[in-house]
């Protein structure tokens, strides 16, 4: 076997992704199979769980995937096409010893790339760079695994309608076109109410719009169906359907951080003081909501693997990211599925009044920016952020550093962080007023122009 060097910027903190034939192929596929079935069988484990989105390369970076994991004697159920979580879904349900998806996630349609999980946890930071070095020396294990094709859609849908416990809503469900298209259209015929998919047929060109919940552009769409039909609210997914995203019956945006204030008002009702985890993005008013509900609010790290991590440390029951990743170890394994936080969405809409908009309403105002993306060098990326930093901390500014910097000032706070995932910074602030929210903008635009980077436009 021969070594197998990775282009720089694919193994990332919490993922292995990289532009298709450009930066990641099908030999970095294989070498990263024969990386993880060498682990894998070293950690004592026999046998692997692999699927795979709908993205026009993703079935044959499965094929050298999964040819790479046999190689090392490891075996592969390969549970095929459908969204992210229902492979997380299968590695549990088949009590397997990891498993692969192969999914760009929100990326455009040109990147695919690898969750990785060992064992029944994610692989991510040091260990993804462990599966560097296993390539680059090609210190593989050796052996002839066996693959066997498992059909668990099913299964799966039974598990994620086992929890339904909401009234008759009216839902227009917006899968983008990705994965999980298939499971939330055969889904939805289960539910009590009316429910309307858009966007379900899985096609890895995304032709309707970019799979990516985060971004307003994106919901519009969601927005006009749920106008046009008179419902009660709107639920769109990425492209590998662990993200969500909402829009109430007046099209306006219910972004993550207000979701997780809605499901906590649910959760604290049957676990009163227990952690509930939210990334640095998130706004200071989900976090004081956590706690007047009598919970306990932990701010931490952006990124699902660092987050699943935390909720383990913690016994955290519940968990969420601004970008919409939603983590429930209540009743649920404790990994982010869009499609079952969909569901307790719901359920959390019905026991607090059954509806949305009131929810909405009813949360503390703030005057914020939705989370800014703005393109970055992928090394770049992270010595901005080290060089504003630097600057701050000279300054003797009031921050938090666990991911970015957070800073804080008498107006509210601004953040500065960069993507693990993209070639991109991210930033958002967060004021009381819009004045307060103008001096906040100017600050972060100042920082950046000192480091030469030029402000974006919605900034």
């Amino acid at each position: 076997m021969t070594a197998h060097i990775f282009h720089s910027t694919v193994l990332r903190e919490y993922d292995v992704r990289g532009i298709v034939d450009e930066t990641i192929g099908v030999a970095d596929a294989t070498a990263l199979g024969q990386a993880i079935g060498t682990t894998v069988k070293r950690n004592g484990g026999s046998c692997i769980c692999v699927g795979y989105d709908g993205r026009l390369s993703s079935p044959a970076l499965s094929k050298a995937l999964v040819d790479g994991v046999l190689s090392t004697g490891i075996d592969v159920n390969m549970v095929g096409l459908g969204p992210t979580p229902m492979l997380y879904y299968a590695v549990f349900e088949l009590d397997a010893d990891g498993g692969v998806m192969i999914t760009g996630s929100h990326n455009p349609p040109n990147y695919n790339g690898f969750k990785i999980m060992i064992g029944k946890k994610p692989c991510f930071g040091e260990a993804i760079q462990k599966l560097g070095v296993l390539a680059n020396n090609a210190d593989y294990e050796r052996g002839e695994g066996t693959r066997t094709d498992i059909d668990i859609f099913d299964r799966y849908l039974d598990r994620l309608a086992r929890d339904v416990d909401f009234g008759d809503f009216k839902v227009v469900w917006d899968p983008a076109n990705g994965s999980a298209g298939d499971a939330i259209t055969t889904l939805v015929k289960r539910l009590p109410g009316k429910h309307i998919v858009i966007n379900g047929d899985i096609d890895g060109t995304f032709p309707n719009h970019h799979a990516d919940p985060t971004v307003e552009e994106n919901l519009e769409q969601l927005k006009d169906a749920v106008a046009e039909h008179g419902y009660d609210l709107g639920l769109s997914f990425d492209g590998d359907g662990d993200r969500i995203g909402a829009v109430d019956s007046q099209g306006r945006v219910v972004w993550g951080d207000q979701m997780l204030a809605i499901m906590a008002g649910d959760l604290l009702r049957e676990l009163p003081g227990a952690p509930i985890i939210a990334d640095v993005k998130a706004s200071q008013v989900l976090f004081d909501r956590i706690a007047e509900l009598g919970g306990e609010p932990v701010m931490w790290k952006t990124g699902h693997s660092l987050i699943k991590e935390k909720m383990v440390e913690l016994s955290s029951p519940l968990a969420g990211e601004m970008s919409g990743h939603i983590f429930y170890k209540h009743k649920f394994y404790g990994h982010d599925d869009a499609i079952y936080a969909g569901i307790r969405f719901l359920n959390a809409i019905t026991v607090q009044g059954g509806d949305l908009d009131a929810l909405k309403d009813g949360l503390p105002s703030a005057v914020n920016t939705p989370e800014l993306r703005f393109e970055c060098g992928e090394t770049r990326k992270f010595e901005v952020v080290e060089e504003v930093k630097a600057r701050l901390m000279e300054a003797g500014a009031t921050m938090s550093t666990m991911d970015g910097v957070r800073v804080q000032t008498d107006d509210g706070w601004w953040l500065l962080r960069a993507s693990n995932t993209q070639a991109v910074l991210v930033a958002r602030c967060e004021a009381a007023d819009e004045a307060g929210l103008a001096r906040l903008k100017l600050a972060l635009a100042s920082a950046l122009e000192k480091s030469g980077v030029e402000a974006p436009s919605d900034l």
